[in-house]
């Protein structure tokens, strides 16, 4: 069985990668956080993954992690952006209104990417270990809850 890898990236208001999480269908986690986050640490974050599952990965997580580390992930792995999953199932809009849809909670609850950002800011301009703790169990809910959107998706379809 091909080994499944979920992938979300977290970014800064002047654009940079500030966490890129990435959760196995096994439940391994992997953060990678700010200077950790190289080209060499993302590959060998996915070793041994088959297939990469994004939401509207497609159109910002990959190009992103494209342009800022030099890696295109879409020529090495199979990866699936879920968001057209959803489109076929009539869901539309975010991943957190999708969640919403579908009954999948999170105690995160009401942070969205605005305030993943000002979190990483908090955090940077004032060492907020827990602004940091919050932005990082967002980003892990994040990719946590695309094994469970998929596992929906396919109850759906």
């Amino acid at each position: 069985m091909a080994m499944k890898a979920n992938i979300d990236i977290e970014t800064s208001f002047d654009n940079k990668i500030t966490v890129i999480g990435i959760c196995f269908d096994n439940g391994k986690l992997i953060q990678l956080i700010g200077e950790d986050i190289t080209p060499e640490n993302l590959l060998n974050a996915l070793n041994g993954a088959e297939i990469i599952y994004t939401y509207n990965g497609s159109r910002f997580d990959l190009p992103v992690i494209k342009k800022h580390l030099g890696i295109n992930l879409e020529k090495i792995f199979n990866c699936h952006d879920l968001m057209y999953d959803c489109w076929e199932c009539n869901l539309y809009g975010g991943l957190k209104s999708v969640e919403k849809h579908l009954g999948i909670t999170r105690e995160t609850e009401g942070i969205d990417g605005n305030d993943a950002m000002a979190l990483w800011e908090d955090y940077v301009k004032n060492n907020n270990k827990q602004s940091l703790k919050i932005l990082l169990e967002y980003n892990k809910e994040d990719v946590q809850n695309l094994i469970i959107l998929r596992k929906k998706l396919r109850e759906k379809i």
